[in-house]
């Protein structure tokens, strides 16, 4: 993120499809008297039970490290993506990120412990593994389905007297894939969590956002045996500067209620030596918001999910238009919800490519390589269509088309002249 930000600074007039951040165009609904507003919902309302000048104190205090707003957070979930989510067993985190940085030195304490993770993955994920000082371990490609994949997995670290204990997924709209994992897919990999005893911790920060198609119930929705911690944020939904993120514990840790308890307090102890508590006037915002639309926010995403999905649509046409004579050698994902697809490249597109990119083709796009555990992604690229315009959008492809264009055609040219020197 920090080689993507300073091409962005050295270039400011390329279009940068390397972001996958909410569109800014949706802000003005969280003008200085919205926000207020929100609060004194928050304040006014039973749930909240601080009104007045009191309200105010308390909300400027040190506050509960848990969070207070849990009740909403939990009503929220359910309500929105089917998670049977209780108060007792939401932590509010500043951030999912927060969330993925608590749960993973709790669950894998031991130097043995390892993290698995998918090839790519969200790359937040695997910085809080080392920040952390977990292991990760990335998911074979090559098996048929991600279930044989974990399975795998966990044979082969036993055979190095390492044990896999936790296992990070995106199961709707993955970042950076955008891939969608179907319900039995789910329930396969919940089966051999279940077995390996392997807590799932299931990010759902796009879930809302799907543009075709019918929802796929969450994992935490199917989990029977209480083997997945559901993370959840409104940095996609209402604003990412709020920091207002969760974790929701099931009822029981693979049937075991004692260790959930556990491990509930085992991540309120953490977050209070790291953050303290999130911040109360964002938990009053984010309530405030919540309790304005009875608990849910499809109405309110409803204007970003409609821009999101034109966005989309517009990227795969003109990604049809200009990339249609290389068909044969470069492919796109399609897809059904998210901010991102993929571009498959026949050529390897590193940190050096994107600078070449942005300084004479004027975009900027991230390479498959910066989510990727291996150099299995050299060759593919991330596109982000959240946060730009219709018009920037078809710029932006047309300049990547002339950069793949030229690399085709320089390859083409040292085949010919490695031919003609045979």
């Amino acid at each position: 993120m920090n080689f993507l930000n300073e091409v962005s600074s050295l270039f400011p007039s390329a279009v940068s499809l390397a972001s996958g951040r909410p569109s800014d165009r949706f802000f003005d609904r969280l003008n200085p008297q919205v926000l207020l507003n929100a609060v004194n919902v928050y304040q006014n309302d039973s749930v909240g039970g601080h009104g007045g000048a009191h309200g105010w104190a308390h909300l400027l205090q040190y506050g509960r490290t848990a969070g207070i707003i849990n009740e909403l957070v939990a009503q929220q979930v359910q309500c929105d993506e089917g998670v049977p989510a209780s108060a007792d067993r939401v932590l509010i985190t500043s951030g999912c990120q927060e969330a993925v940085a608590l749960c993973l030195p709790a669950l894998c304490p031991e130097p043995s412990d390892v993290l698995l993770v998918c090839n790519p993955t969200y790359i937040g994920a695997i910085g809080a593994a080392k920040a952390t000082g977990v292991a990760a371990a990335a998911l074979s490609n090559s098996e048929p389905c991600l279930a044989d994949a974990i399975e795998l997995a966990v044979l082969q670290l036993r055979q190095k007297s390492q044990q896999a204990r936790a296992i990070y997924l995106i199961p709707d709209f993955d970042n950076p894939t955008g891939r969608v994992l179907d319900a039995d897919e789910r329930r396969n990999i919940l089966q051999v969590c279940a077995r390996h005893r392997l807590v799932v911790l299931e990010d759902n920060a796009y879930g809302l956002f799907r543009y075709d198609g019918d929802p796929v119930p969450p994992m935490a929705a199917l989990d029977e045996v209480g083997s997945v911690i559901y993370l959840s944020t409104f940095s996609k939904t209402i604003s990412p500067a709020l920091r207002v993120g969760a974790a929701s514990l099931p009822d029981t840790m693979f049937g075991d209620a004692a260790a959930r308890r556990s491990l509930w307090e085992d991540l309120v102890r953490r977050k209070s030596f790291v953050t303290v508590n999130t911040s109360q006037i964002a938990q009053a915002i984010v309530a405030g918001l919540l309790i304005q639309n009875g608990g849910r926010l499809g109405d309110w995403i409803r204007p970003a999910l409609d821009w999101y999905r034109e966005n989309r649509d517009i990227m795969l046409c003109e990604l049809d238009s200009v990339f249609s004579p290389f068909s044969d050698q470069i492919r796109w994902s399609r897809p059904s919800g998210g901010f991102f697809l993929t571009l498959d490249l026949p050529f390897r597109f590193g940190a050096d490519c994107a600078d070449e990119c942005a300084r004479r083709d004027h975009v900027i796009v991230t390479p498959l390589s910066f989510f990727a555990l291996d150099n299995s992604q050299d060759c593919r690229i991330r596109l982000a269509f959240s946060a730009v315009t219709p018009e920037q959008i078809r710029t932006s492809v047309t300049g990547l088309g002339h950069y793949v264009a030229r690399r085709l055609e320089q390859k083409l040219l040292r085949l010919r002249d490695g031919g003609a020197r045979g």
